[in-house]
């Protein structure tokens, strides 16, 4: 067998289509259970890329959840959130494979909602039990101080997506997805196409995968060559972690959109959301996509299959996230004076009609 194991190597192991094969890696379409676990537990197996870093006998991907009776409880993890990931959100999935895996580990997962007043105040939700807590999980808290305030508690600590530009790192480890590798080759290949003037949408400094998006752009543009012009560049807000009234925000696009003297060939947008607001705009002012100009999101959101035109984006492996998470969380736990880690897992292009693909 070739050094790196491929779709069609685990397919050829399992006797099994390779269609089957990528679904269950990539989370999509419809496969039973069992079908799903057999090819994840022969893709850790052969060391495929996506699960190269995760020891099979540790994950126990084949094992049933223990009755409640049969599982001693060791501990709580608690998930902090500013708002709870709907089924439209990459980390609904994450979180769900999350739950499963520390359940089999004796872990039970409480779940925490940080208000604004949380935040201002600088207070603990009334829900959490500091004591009773062995981990704490963040999904995309981005308010840097209370963040802070979090990790002072001495409490091992997993940020999904983090602030943009802290002041100090947080002592804490951050999980991300891979922000910069698809948008290069989706700039690349807008090149050879000849559609060279390229924009982006979106507020970088509201998070970590957000700057680093708009980076990745910026990087990809100059490494290539190509001019990135800023009044393709619409970055309304630059204050971290503030989130535009929805309103003002769709009447500001509007506006820039209508200032241009022309439209760029592409606008990358930093997450499907973006993309479909910015769909909305271009409805208003009789804007085509594709036909005046190219879109592509990020996240790969149900939204993102379903829209007319449907919208070339980047996937996100939402399940290795949850892999991840767990592996990071149990690792810190055990030994709490590791070095911090900051993890990107691997992403995915996917052209769809937004493009003309």
């Amino acid at each position: 067998m070739a050094d790196r194991v491929t779709i069609q190597d685990i397919a050829d192991a399992l006797g099994v289509s390779r269609n089957t094969v990528s679904k269950a890696i990539n989370n999509t379409g419809i496969l039973a259970d069992a079908t799903k676990e057999r090819v994840l537990q022969k893709a850790v197996e052969m060391g495929y890329k996506q699960f190269s870093y995760i020891n099979a006998a540790d994950l126990n991907i084949s094992r049933p959840t223990p009755a409640p009776a049969e599982t001693k409880t060791v501990g709580e993890i608690a998930l902090f959130a500013t708002s709870f990931p709907g089924g439209s959100h990459f980390a609904s999935t994450m979180l769900d494979k999350f739950q499963k895996e520390i359940a089999q580990l004796g872990y039970s997962f409480t779940m925490h909602r940080i208000g604004s007043e949380e935040i201002s105040q600088m207070k603990l939700p009334i829900t959490f039990n500091k004591e009773r807590t062995a981990a704490i999980i963040g999904i995309e808290m981005f308010d840097y101080e209370y963040d802070q305030m979090l990790c002072d508690m001495d409490i091992p600590i997993l940020f999904v997506d983090s602030p943009a530009f802290p002041d100090k790192p947080l002592k804490a480890d951050v999980l991300l997805m891979d922000n910069q590798s698809g948008i290069h080759s989706f700039i690349s290949e807008m090149a050879q196409r000849g559609k060279t003037r390229i924009g982006f949408i979106g507020e970088y400094m509201l998070c970590q995968s957000f700057l680093e998006r708009y980076t990745g752009y910026r990087s990809a543009m100059h490494l290539l060559g190509l001019p990135c012009e800023e009044d393709y560049c619409i970055t309304i807000c630059k204050e971290r972690g503030v989130r535009l009234d929805f309103n003002f925000y769709m009447e500001e696009l509007k506006m820039r959109f209508e200032k241009m003297d022309s439209l760029p060939d592409v606008f990358i947008c930093a997450n499907d959301f973006v993309a479909l607001d910015t769909m909305q705009v271009f409805k208003k002012l009789g804007i085509s996509v594709p036909r005046d100009v190219y879109l592509c999101g990020f996240d790969d959101s149900p939204e993102s299959k379903i829209t007319t035109p449907s919208l070339t984006t980047i996937h996100i492996h939402s399940q290795i996230m949850g892999f991840c998470a767990v592996q990071l969380l149990m690792s810190r736990i055990k030994e709490p004076s590791l070095n911090f880690r900051t993890i990107h897992t691997e992403t995915r292009l996917i052209y769809r009609e937004s493009t003309e693909d």
